[in-house]
């Protein structure tokens, strides 16, 4: 018994530090804090149990808990949630879990017989995902996080603080940056907490601000470090004398009449010092210089440059304009903030000499056709119009099959146009290609159909595509047709008959009927002749029984 004992001891003991699992099955959604409101109940959550008997007790008393008392209790507990619910229900619990880390959703079957390999696939889904949380920060303390994952996958902010797709044995770092903006209470040290969500192992990082440096007695006094002594070198940096500023107290107060020197250098309603891209030196900016001696900062902050300008095909300000202050200055004939657009009309003019056909606009070199039926380069194409089948039919037909009015021309007047010959009409082009397209029926001088499309490319050379076997009508069947007529002759026929002889029975059957009812109807015996009158008359004898004398 002692053994015992001792062995659920030692197994309780290594059990409080396990990651749980807690499997959420259902068939519904789910309240939370304010859906009380309809009961009357207006008071929050306080985050506790109050169970009795394994009951809540104070269901009439306390709002639902929010969503973060939830995951504030799941962390707390190293809990991690599976939601198994049925597909009607997914998208809720999706968006659940986004704001529950280490949760996952999965799909229950209606009879629940899948729940086993449910929880075994959400397990191995949230095994394999690290997610670091910290503690409440202190007031002015900043975090930063960033990840170094399988394969090289580096990321920083919000994703900085999880590693995905991890297996056992993987090793994944993160690098975790803190930051006091300013200093607390004098004396007063702070603590933050940092662990892998779902496990319990967690490092304690113990915060010691130092908002006085002790480093001031060793100070040295009119430091060769600070402009040629002019004044005292320590913990770092100048002090400078009196009458002298600047970072290396380069500066006199004679001259410049501001001891924010700084101020010279941040434009106004910003707190960049020379836009970042120089230092401040005396209340000017000298800005940086970079490896390429074609690129360089100018302006008073150094806010220009003359390499972060709008791009086009891999240049800056496409090669057709200058970068100046992050602004393409375009050359004649460009436009554009990459300078990409060309006011030359030259591309958009058609063969009559009309810009677009008269049908559009030039913009960049490119016709924007305004009537929607026309398209190609120049608005020439037109696929609903009537003209653009009838033109080329009689070319289609003498290069294709070498017939129709223009056979004896065709290699004169025909040639304008590249054809390729399909074995089907399923294998001509089909719209939604980039040239404009045509598809065309058109008859033949022996009365056969034959097809072809017709397209114009944006170097204006003409395609066409034509089926090579028309199409050519067959004379009609007459066997066929003397056949179904006399059939349908004896079947109507036949039908008729078949009519006839229906109505006549269900009039049989009426007349019968009828007989049958007057039959059951009769009152007079059947064995009887009812026109029988029998012969004898029976008379009374009025005097008879009277007594004599009387």
């Amino acid at each position: 018994k002692n053994l015992q004992q001792m062995f659920w001891r030692r197994y309780l003991i290594k059990c409080k530090n396990v990651t749980r699992l807690l499997v959420f099955s259902t068939d519904a959604g789910f309240h939370f804090a304010g859906d009380g409101k309809l009961g009357g109940i207006v008071l929050p959550n306080d985050g506790k149990c109050h169970l009795e008997n394994n009951v809540y007790t104070m269901s009439h008393y306390y709002d639902y808990p929010s969503i973060a008392h939830l995951v504030q209790k799941l962390s707390e507990n190293n809990i991690q949630t599976i939601f198994a619910v049925t597909e009607e229900f997914q998208a809720v619990y999706k968006e659940l879990k986004n704001l529950i880390p280490k949760s996952a959703v999965g799909t229950l079957s209606s009879n629940s017989s899948n729940v086993i390999q449910l929880i075994i696939d959400a397990y191995n889904s949230l095994s394999s995902e690290v997610i670091l949380e910290n503690s409440k920060l202190p007031k002015g303390v900043t975090i930063s996080y960033k990840s170094f994952c399988k394969n090289g996958v580096n990321d920083t902010q919000e994703d900085g603080r999880k590693c995905s797709n991890i297996s056992i044995g993987d090793e994944v770092k993160f690098e975790i940056n803190v930051t006091a903006n300013e200093c607390p209470k004098k004396g007063q040290n702070e603590t933050i907490k940092i662990k892998p969500l779902g496990f319990t192992e967690e490092v304690e990082i113990n915060l010691q601000f130092i908002c006085e440096c002790q480093c001031q007695s060793e100070g040295e006094p009119n430091s060769p470090a600070c402009h040629e002594g002019n004044g005292t070198f320590e913990c770092g940096a100048c002090r400078c004398n009196e009458g002298r500023i600047g970072r290396l107290c380069e500066c006199s107060t004679d001259e410049v009449n501001s001891e924010d020197m700084d101020a010279y250098c941040r434009r106004e309603n910003s707190t960049e010092i020379c836009s970042n891209n120089g230092e401040c030196i005396c209340g000017q900016c000298v800005c940086k210089k970079r490896e390429n001696t074609n690129e360089v900062y100018s302006g008073k902050y150094c806010e220009c440059d003359n390499f972060n300008c709008d791009r086009s095909n891999g240049l800056i300000c496409g090669g057709n304009g200058i970068c100046k202050c992050r602004v393409c200055e375009c050359f004649p004939n460009f436009t554009g903030s990459a300078c990409d657009c060309s006011l030359d009309t030259f591309p958009c003019m058609a063969s009559n000499g009309q810009i677009c056909n008269g049908r559009g606009t030039c913009e960049c070199g490119t016709c924007n056709c305004t009537d929607p039926k026309f398209q190609g380069p120049t608005c020439e194409m037109c696929q609903t119009c009537l003209g653009v089948c009838a033109e080329h039919k009689d070319c289609v037909q003498c290069r294709a099959f070498d017939k129709g009015e223009k056979k004896e021309t065709c290699s004169q007047e025909c040639m304008h146009f590249n054809m390729t010959r399909v074995e089907s009409r399923d294998k001509l082009p089909q719209p939604g290609q980039p040239d404009p397209l045509s598809h065309c029926k058109e008859k033949d001088v022996d009365d056969c159909w034959f097809y072809f499309t017709y397209s114009v490319n944006s170097n204006g050379e003409a395609n066409v595509h034509v089926v090579e076997t028309p199409e050519c009508p067959s004379g009609p069947d007459i066997i066929p047709i003397v056949a179904g007529v006399v059939a349908g002759i004896v079947l109507i026929g036949l039908a008729l008959l078949l009519i006839w002889k229906l109505l006549m029975i269900i009039h049989d059957r009426r007349e019968f009927a009828k007989f049958e009812k007057e039959k059951m109807n009769a009152k007079w015996d059947t064995q009887e002749n009812p026109i029988y009158k029998s012969p004898i008359n029976n008379f009374k004898n009025p005097n008879y029984g009277r007594k004599a004398g009387l």
